[in-house]
């Protein structure tokens, strides 16, 4: 019996299958490169059934799983591996052997880990220089000599694959053994303090009204295979992940190796069969197929568990079932009979752009090029000045920044449904990526999903979905990335947050564990260099944190051996992108008493706040800068937040008319100023995560500027502090223009003063007032965005007035209403002055989305 997609309207054998992701005939398989990663869970150890903090009824919940990850006895360690090398006995001696001191070891690695070929190498040896240093070695090939016979890394390994099918040449499989890569990892000393395999369920209450998901072993899938396993055993879920890695052409950022390990390289196969579809199928099996090879270990250690040391060296009885099946650009198993997780105990693989083509269809590609051009540009975020129809590379980080402005920019111009079309898609895609998740956020994805459904024939009336090549008008909504929407939110409660399974970071590991080696090849018969350069820099790697931790604890004597350890591991930890934190400097400089005051790095609730030490302007009279900004109530509003200050009045907002006239004197003449500020927020749902920081721009009239760069922010209004930022929402905030960051000096010749307004940073700012819609709701009923307008006092001028710096809660984005066609005259230096109402636009960050959507 078939069973027929309400959504995409298709038919399936069964409902199983239409429930299942990868089922559908859209999805083939190809890749000839294969890895794998542990899921580790970072999360600290619990007890069976206890809440978390002292208020039960308040904090979450914690239900652990009876008798599971049971230590067993002693097992051996990273460092007792090292010790069991044939060569132990020489480096009691020399710690380095098979190299004669430490800098012969320093540059043996800098030169075996580079992506110099054989040929540099010996060029580089040759130099006079380098001859005149007592070296171990003197051409790459007694170099590499020596690398072998560093203590041993999982072996890699080859075999030839035969086909049913002839192909042009014979098809060479390189792998390694993956239950020796599971283990090396699963012992690795990084991981030592960041590994939980405890499997918990979640509750938002110890009444236990909503499960929370976050991580895989939260969720369902882990608990159902944890049941199935004899008591004691530990469950070690393996993420597999492969990608058609062209090795010629490869770009991108680093991912630290430390937590991967390449395990297969999959030979690329032509065949030579007459029908091009099905060479496609070919390819696919030949993937499994040589998937079989490789997986064959795992798939018994899922049958029967395996011993293996922990990075403590406690052993633990494991079981490694198939958690994730990450297939880059490629899919699971059309054409396929025999998938190769088809014998794999407990396996329960999960695999893992169109709207805006939609929206240059429904707008035109003119209209929404303009609308795109003469957006404000913002610090940090990626600006489109010729649009975005035209671009030659969309990669996947341009995607999402046209996607935080598309809504806005397409609300008065498309069609209704297809704005509500492309909204909801919005909304079901940054609702899904939370890392934390509850049932309540479950039913908000659902919900998105389904608007999104009773919504998506109005892009099909306006004839916006066309087909890539031909450019017809579709009917239909045969898109693979729509079907697996459907199994979202239940793989939530099955694997917990889908974020964890993003493929960028593995994908990011392919280019560092392929391209890397492949530049140091010579172009002929990649696979084999690749496999030797892995080889040499895992056992690289691995020597320099032994004699390292070694080395260190030599000389600190005194020092604990974890202490050693974790100082070690901290230094050789691989390039990271470092987010300067803040909320630390902020903690570090509180603290010393001799930095001046006001401090220019400080917190103030769940915001950190930043300054330059050196402002834009170090001293200017009061009238010059209300002329050079375009501010002819400043004197004005500075006396009457003088006069609150007087009356005890810590706490400002944004109400009533300025009663100080404009001349009215001020207890000083200057003013300090910046022309920005940085704000830094923690992660909505992971407040331990910090994030990076933000710019607030308040630079005044410029060449480029005419009328002044000035950005948006929220500040808190709500004197009672019951309304705190971000939990609150906009409640207790307002949405404020941001034209002047200053700080009053005292007169010249005073040293100080412990006036109130000279120990506080302060700002001028103009009101943006939230528009009320139909019904008495405060959004928009389209966009669901809120509309503001420019408060105006009755005298007809701006409603600007003074509030302290450490009322900024966090930066905003309004986007103005541009209507159905843009004046043709505004530009990104003057779209933002000229325009009367905006769009708070809520989908420029994913944290802001969670806050405002409160």
């Amino acid at each position: 019996m078939t069973v027929n997609c309400p959504n995409c309207l298709k038919d399936f054998k069964s409902a199983w299958a239409h429930a299942t992701p990868g089922s559908s005939p859209h999805y083939r398989t190809s890749s000839p490169v294969q890895d794998f990663q542990m899921d580790f869970e970072v999360q600290a150890d619990r007890s069976v059934e206890e809440p978390l903090g002292s208020q039960a009824s308040e904090k979450p919940y914690i239900e652990c799983f009876r008798n599971a990850a049971k230590v067993y006895w002693r097992g051996r360690t990273f460092q007792d591996r090292f010790n069991m090398d044939p060569y132990t006995a020489y480096r009691k001696d020399n710690l380095y052997y098979p190299f004669a001191s430490r800098q012969d070891w320093e540059l043996s690695s800098f030169l075996l880990c580079s992506s110099l070929s054989m040929a540099a190498i010996d060029e580089f040896l040759g130099l006079e220089l380098v001859k005149a240093i007592s070296l171990s070695f003197r051409t790459a090939k007694e170099l590499r000599g020596r690398a072998e016979l560093l203590p041993p890394v999982p072996k890699w390994q080859y075999c030839i694959v035969s086909t049913t099918h002839p192909t042009k040449q014979p098809l060479h499989l390189y792998w390694r053994d993956p239950l020796d890569c599971i283990e090396s990892l699963f012992s690795h000393p990084f991981f030592a303090n960041e590994m939980d395999v405890t499997l918990q369920r979640v509750y938002d209450t110890v009444e236990r009204t909503s499960r929370i998901y976050n991580e895989w072993l939260m969720g369902d899938a882990a608990w159902s295979m944890q049941s199935q396993l004899p008591d004691g055993a530990t469950l070690l879920g393996v993420i597999l992940s492969s990608d058609k890695t062209n090795i010629t052409n490869m770009t991108g950022g680093r991912a630290s190796s430390c937590a991967f390990l390449l395990t297969a390289l999959l030979p690329i196969a032509e065949f030579l069969h007459p029908v091009k579809r099905m060479q496609s199928v070919l390819e696919a099996r030949l993937v499994h197929q040589c998937l079989d090879i490789v997986l064959e270990p795992l798939k018994q250690a899922a049958h029967i568990g395996r011993m293996m040391s922990d990075p403590f060296g406690n052993l633990r009885y494991c079981f490694t079932p198939l958690a994730s099946f990450r297939a880059l650009f490629v899919t699971p198993s059309i054409g396929v009979a025999q998938p190769f997780w088809g014998d794999w105990p407990l396996a329960d693989p999960h695999f893992y752009d169109h709207d805006v083509k939609w929206c240059l269809a429904a707008v035109g590609e003119q209209e929404l090029d303009f609308h795109f051009s003469i957006l404000q540009p913002l610090t940090t975020f990626r600006h489109f000045k010729d649009g975005i129809s035209n671009l030659k590379q969309v990669t996947g980080r341009a995607q999402c920044d046209m996607k935080r402005y598309i809504v806005a920019l397409i609300a008065d111009t498309a069609p209704r449904k297809v704005v509500i079309a492309v909204c909801t898609l919005m909304n079901f895609r940054y609702l899904s990526q939370a890392t934390t998740i509850d049932e309540a956020h479950c039913q908000k994805i659902l919900d998105a999903l389904k608007e999104f459904h009773e919504h998506k024939q109005g892009i099909i009336a306006c004839s916006a979905r066309r087909g890539a090549k031909s450019k017809q008008v579709l009917n239909n909504w045969h898109i693979p990335k729509l079907e697996l929407m459907q199994s979202v939110e239940p793989s939530i409660c099955q694997v917990g947050s889908l974020l964890q399974w993003s493929a960028d970071t593995t994908e990011h590991a392919h280019i560092t564990l392929i391209k890397d080696p492949a530049d140091s090849s010579n172009n002929i018969n990649y696979d084999a260099q690749i496999c030797r350069f892995l080889d040499h820099q895992e056992k690289c790697q691995n020597f320099h944190i032994t004699t390292s931790i070694i080395a260190r604890s030599q000389s600190q004597s005194q020092a604990s051996t974890s202490q050693t350890t974790d100082a070690v591991l901290d230094d050789l930890r691989g390039p990271k992108r470092v987010v300067t934190d803040f909320f630390k400097k902020a903690k570090q400089v509180s603290s010393d008493i001799q930095v001046a005051r006001p401090l220019c790095t400080f917190v103030v609730g769940a915001t950190a706040i930043h300054l330059n030490f050196n402002p834009s302007i170090r001293r200017i009279p009061v009238n010059v800068v209300a002329e050079k900004f375009s501010l002819p109530d400043l004197r004005g509003a500075l006396a009457d937040y003088i006069q609150q200050e007087g009356m005890a009045q810590n706490f400002h907002s944004l109400r009533g008319q300025h009663r100080a006239l404009p001349d009215a004197p001020l207890p000083f003449n200057d003013l300090m100023v910046w022309f920005k500020v940085r704000v830094q927020q923690a992660s909505y749902h992971s407040p331990s995560i910090t994030l990076p920081a933000l710019t607030v721009n308040a630079s005044p009239l410029s060449t480029t500027w005419k009328y002044g760069h000035y950005d948006a922010a929220i500040f808190a209004v709500d004197d009672t502090g019951c309304e705190q930022w971000p939990t609150s929402g906009l409640k207790g905030h307002d949405v404020v223009e941001v034209h002047l960051i200053m700080q009053p000096l005292p007169p010249r010749g005073k040293t100080g003063t412990s006036a109130p307004w000279g120990t506080r940073f302060l700002t001028y700012v103009q009101r943006l007032d939230v528009m009320p819609q139909r019904h008495g709701s405060l959004l928009e009923s389209t966009t669901q965005m809120h509309i503001l307008k420019c408060a105006m006092r009755s005298a007809g001028t701006p409603f600007g007035d003074i509030l302290p710096l450490d009322q900024l809660c966090s930066f905003a984005h309004i986007i103005p209403r541009f209507g159905c066609a843009a004046d043709s005259r505004l530009t990104a230096q003057n779209s933002t002055h000229f325009a009367q109402t905006f769009f708070l636009n809520k989908y420029i960050d994913k944290d802001f989305y969670y806050a405002i959507s409160n």
